[in-house]
Parts: structure tokens; sequence; C-alpha cells
């Protein structure tokens, strides 16, 4: 299974802002430069999240975005489960849809959901203080040195 973008970027400005010192806030043009990522794209995702109650966003002067919850209450797999918009592997999972001619018997389709169902079981083992275990070695890679804190 393959990401899509938009929920690789919401990853990414979540690993950004945990690796951050605790209660710094962080800007959409930092981030987008860490990851040499589309600002406009960011945007985007970083007002879905905080509509998921995920981080906090400070308007104005002196603004930006944190973490609204810790890390270890982010869980991976639901974080992936409302930002992805499709998981529909072949298209014989979407509703309606008899192209197929095998698929009232076809075993792959099974194989293939079951398969979708431990991969986010996987995810959901995980949650964001798994994934940045070394935050000090992030900030270093994102460059973020002393003047972005």
């Amino acid at each position: 299974m393959r990401l899509t973008n938009y929920t690789d970027y919401a990853l990414r400005v979540l690993i950004y802002l945990t690796a951050k010192e605790q209660d710094q806030l962080s800007t959409i043009s930092e981030i987008a430069e860490a990851y040499d990522i589309s600002k406009n794209h960011l945007m985007k995702v970083i007002h879905e999240l905080g509509k998921l109650g995920i981080i906090t966003t400070i308007r104005g002067r002196g603004g930006g975005i944190k973490l609204a919850l810790p890390p270890e209450d982010i869980n991976i797999g639901a974080l992936v489960r409302e930002t992805e918009d499709d998981f529909k592997l072949v298209p014989c999972f979407e509703e309606g849809n008899h192209s197929c001619a095998i698929s009232p018997i076809c075993g792959l389709k099974h194989a293939l959901n079951k398969a979708l169902i431990a991969y986010l079981q996987v995810l959901d083992q995980y949650t964001l203080a798994d994934i940045v275990v070394q935050p000090d070695r992030y900030r270093a890679l994102l460059g973020m040195n002393q003047s972005h804190l």
C-alpha cells in the first residue's frame, strides 16, 4: 500500500513537532523549508490536523503550531485512517463495482483485504513517541538550529 502525499506530509509535520523542543512553536515556512516541500500543501495538512485536535494553531504575530497532545497519545494507525481517503486497493473493493468477471468468487480480494487489515493493525501498535525516539538526531537532520528555536 502506498500512502498519499497528504498522509506523508501529516506524518512529517508531526515528527517535526515532536522533535522540536517541548512547547516551542513552529511555522509552516520552517517545516516546509526543513523538508523542502510546498507551503501550500502543508497549510491544508496543518488545517486538518488542527481540526482533528492533534495540533494547536496559534494565529498572529509570534504564532505558530505545536502538538496539542503528547506524542504517546498520537497513534500512527489512527492518523493514517484519518488522512487517507481511499483504502480501495483494487476496483472490486468499491461498492457496486461489478466490472470484474471473477469478483463473486475471487480469493485475491479477500487476501488483499486481510493484508490491508494487517497493515493497519501494525500501524496501530505505534505512537508518535515510538517513531521519534531520538529527537535530538531529528533536530540535527532537519536543521533545527538555535535560530528556529
